[in-house]
């Protein structure tokens, strides 16, 4: 929704939907991505009601939620797209329940379809031992970029971090004596993620050597900088590792969330605990964690459907 929909919306609708945002920020402590995608989602609920003639919040009802949904699925939204819009319909109008906004939630019965099983993208052992090595290979020349690289995409893979948790990390964030780091995740949780030695090493490269040839004035505090010397973002990382993973030449998995993705498949692998594989990867729910049990067991039946002489 652009400035021009938002301030066409009556004032019955436009100020819980404001009040909403605000109790996103300031109680919920979301991320400012997660109240765009969260502050897009009822805008879009808004827009559809007014054109239907609902003006207030209690104009709203089950089955004009229900229109809204199945118009959108008409419209090929992705079933994960309609999954997280009900789920924001469903916050939006509880909680104006609860401000007594409305008396009745008309969304206690909506139902969101059923996601998408694709199992996440997971790079073999191999391949991140190949990718690795040739990073290590090309930093031997100090390059700040090649150390910066290298010790983002082992701190990625080391400790499955997500990428919005990699760039906000400060130098003071990482303890190299206890080989930790400590991060802030999803709902400004704070987490302590173990990491390996290869991390160490890169780490400790990129801190003593690599970051000072970036480090500018306006540096600060930031553990990984872009070539400007400020603290590098999110699109960079993720171009950074679109590149290194096409230059592997047999997978087209992309994106920083590969590695988080393989972590956890190689430590379940590896005979990790699932609920320290959660913690680790700072899950609020095991169920979420549990999708990596699937992944490896479809590697375990591709393995057996290849060697199997009876499969």
């Amino acid at each position: 929704m652009d400035r021009e929909e938002r301030a066409a919306l009556p004032p019955a609708l436009a100020q819980p939907a404001e009040a909403f945002e605000r109790y996103l920020r300031t109680e919920r402590g979301r991320s400012e991505h997660t109240i765009r995608a969260y502050r897009g989602d009822i805008d879009a609920l808004l827009i559809h009601a007014v054109a239907a003639g609902n003006l207030t919040l209690g104009d709203l009802e089950l089955s004009s939620l229900r229109r809204w949904l199945g118009e959108q699925s008409g419209a090929g939204l992705a079933r994960s797209t309609l999954a997280r819009r009900t789920a924001t319909v469903r916050s939006f109008t509880a909680w104006a329940v609860r401000e007594e906004i409305i008396e009745l939630d008309p969304a206690l019965r909506l139902k969101a379809p059923q996601r998408d099983k694709n199992l996440p993208a997971v790079l073999q052992q191999q391949q991140l031992r190949r990718l690795l090595e040739a990073m290590a290979a090309a930093a031997e020349s100090d390059e700040p970029l090649a150390l910066r690289d290298l010790a983002m995409v082992e701190l990625l893979y080391g400790t499955g971090i997500r990428v919005g948790e990699l760039v906000g990390l400060d130098v003071d964030s990482v303890n190299r004596e206890r080989r930790t780091v400590t991060v802030l995740g999803k709902g400004n949780k704070e987490r302590t993620v173990p990491f390996g030695v290869p991390a160490d090493t890169a780490l400790g490269r990129w801190i003593r050597v690599g970051r000072m040839g970036l480090h500018k004035p306006h540096s600060g505090a930031a553990l990984f900088l872009g070539q400007r010397g400020g603290r590098i973002d999110q699109r960079t990382v993720r171009t950074v590792v679109n590149r290194l993973l096409a230059s592997l030449g047999d997978t087209s998995a992309t994106g920083p969330h590969t590695l988080r993705h393989s972590a956890a498949t190689h430590l379940l692998d590896g005979g990790a605990d699932l609920r320290a594989v959660q913690e680790i990867l700072g899950h609020s729910s095991l169920a979420t964690t549990q999708l990596y049990t699937h992944v490896s067991v479809e590697r375990l039946r591709d393995s057996y459907r290849t060697a199997h002489p009876r499969a």
